[in-house]
């Protein structure tokens, strides 16, 4: 199949990084994502749109990186678009997701420009939701399982 980019969207809920409001950290985040993955940077850009959001873009030869912040909400939309077929778009929402240190991550996978045989099929479309808390508190409920089953 011959595709165009990778774009990933990923939904962060409940932020526990105390610099959801600096506007500085994040943007320096995203240059040292820019830098780490030899991105040629054309524009960076942050601007507050309302009192509890701003947005960050990234516009790289390569792709673009548009962050999104609801302070109040501690809720952070991202769209990672990376124009090569190959692209991990992952790799670098790992770095994103240490930052902001969410409970709850919802990711969408989508290969965009699919100009293989099937181009009037639907498009693949992957979606994960990992509640970060839930994964901790099912380890602990199946401790507790066994340990039971080991005293009977």
């Amino acid at each position: 199949m011959k595709i165009l980019a990778r774009q990933l969207t990923v939904d962060l809920y409940n932020c526990k990084n105390s610099k959801l409001n600096d506007k500085e950290a994040i943007e320096a985040t995203l240059a040292s994502i820019a830098q780490e993955h030899q991105f040629k940077v054309l524009h960076a850009y942050a601007a507050a749109i309302s009192e509890d959001h701003f947005c960050a873009m990234l516009l790289c030869q390569e792709g673009h990186i548009g962050v999104h912040v609801y302070t109040d909400l501690k809720y952070v939309a991202i769209d990672l678009f990376i124009c090569d077929e190959n692209a991990n778009p992952e790799e670098i929402f790992r770095t994103i997701r240490k930052f902001f240190k969410p409970d709850k991550v919802r990711t969408t996978f989508l290969k965009r420009g699919d100009f293989g045989s099937n181009r009037d099929a639907r498009p693949k479309i992957k979606n994960r939701i990992a509640p970060v808390r839930r994964i901790r508190n099912t380890g602990a409920k199946v401790v507790r399982i066994l340990a039971r089953r080991n005293k009977a």
